[in-house]
C-alpha cells in the first residue's frame, strides 16, 4: 500500500462527516442502488484521490520546467489558446476535481500565461497562508473567496490573466438554483455574471490525475448569448455550468473532492 492509499483510508476512517457526504455522492452518480462493498470501495478511491492531491502540492514546490511537462499531457489547449487571442478575457471553470493547480502551474510555467484562482479559504488560516505563499512563488495569484474577491477577479480580467473558478459549491452567498446530478441546489453565480458583464471566454476544464502526472480535458466554450434579462441568463448560463461539471466530474467521479454538505437534502441528513 502506498503512502496516499494509507493516507486516504486512514482519514476514510475517522472522518464520518467526509466519508458520509461522499458516500451521498457516489449514490448521485449512480444509476443503480449501489451496494456496501461498492460504497467502500469508492470512498476509499475518493479519499486516497484526496492524499495524492496534497502529496502533489509538496511535489509541485520543486518540480522542474522538464519534469512538468514530462508529466503533463492535455487535450483542447488550443481552446485556451483561441480565446486569449480574443483579448477579452478568460474565465477556467472546474470541480473540486483531480490537481487543478497543476494546471494552473502548467499554463504558467510552460505556457507562460499569468495564472488567477479563486478558493475556499482552508483551516486553519495558518495551512491557508502557507497553501497560498507556495501557489504565488509558483507563478498562480491566489484569491480568497471573500467581500472583495468579485473586484479582484475584474481587475485579472482586466489585466488578462487566465481565471479559474471552482464552481460546483457554493461558498460566496451570490448563488442560484440549478439542477446538479438531478437534485437542485445553489451553486455560484459569479462565473456567470462575470462573463455577461466583461465578455470574457468560459471554458469548462479538469485536471486529473493519472500514473505519476496529470492530464488536462478543455471543453468548448459556454455560449453567453443573452437570451433574457439579466438575472434569469445568469441563471441559464449557470445550469450549462452544472451540467459541464457533470460531464468532467462522470468521467473520473473517484477524483472528485467535494467533501462538504452541497446540497439542502445533505444538511438535512448531517442532523439526523
Amino acid at each position: 500500500m502506498g503512502v496516499a492509499s494509507f493516507l486516504g483510508h486512514m482519514v476514510a476512517r475517522v472522518d464520518k462527516k467526509r466519508r458520509d457526504q461522499v458516500i451521498r455522492n457516489a449514490n448521485r452518480l449512480s444509476d443503480s442502488k449501489l451496494s456496501r462493498k461498492e460504497l467502500n470501495d469508492f470512498v476509499d478511491q475518493t479519499f486516497e484521490s484526496y492524499a495524492h492531491y496534497w502529496l502533489n502540492t509538496f511535489r509541485l514546490v520543486d518540480m522542474t520546467k522538464q519534469e512538468l511537462e514530462r508529466t503533463f499531457s492535455h487535450d483542447g489547449w488550443e481552446l485556451i489558446e483561441t480565446a486569449i487571442k480574443k483579448d477579452s478575457g478568460v474565465i477556467l471553470v472546474t470541480p473540486h476535481l483531480g490537481a487543478w493547480d497543476w494546471g494552473g502551474l502548467w499554463i504558467s510555467k510552460i505556457k507562460g500565461v499569468s495564472v488567477s484562482a479563486v478558493v475556499e479559504p482552508l483551516e486553519p488560516p495558518e495551512l491557508f497562508e502557507w497553501f497560498k505563499r507556495g501557489r504565488n512563488a509558483l507563478g498562480m495569484d491566489i484569491i480568497p473567496v471573500g467581500t472583495d474577491a468579485g473586484s479582484q477577479v475584474l481587475k485579472a480580467i482586466s489585466d488578462k490573466r487566465l481565471v479559474v473558478l471552482v464552481s460546483d459549491r457554493d461558498v460566496g452567498g451570490s448563488s442560484v438554483e440549478v439542477e446538479f446530478f438531478g437534485e437542485k441546489t445553489s451553486l455560484p453565480a459569479g462565473p456567470a455574471t462575470l462573463a455577461l458583464r466583461t465578455g470574457a471566454t468560459v471554458l469548462p476544464v479538469a485536471i486529473y490525475n493519472k500514473g505519476n502526472g496529470c492530464h488536462g480535458v478543455v471543453r468548448p466554450a459556454i455560449s453567453l448569448e443573452r437570451k433574457g434579462k439579466f438575472r434569469s441568463d445568469v441563471k441559464r448560463i449557470t445550469q450549462i455550468i452544472a451540467d459541464e461539471m457533470e460531464l468532467l466530474i462522470r468521467k473520473a467521479p473517484e477524483q472528485w473532492h467535494l467533501m462538504q454538505p452541497n446540497w439542502p437534502s445533505d444538511s438535512q441528513q448531517e442532523k439526523r
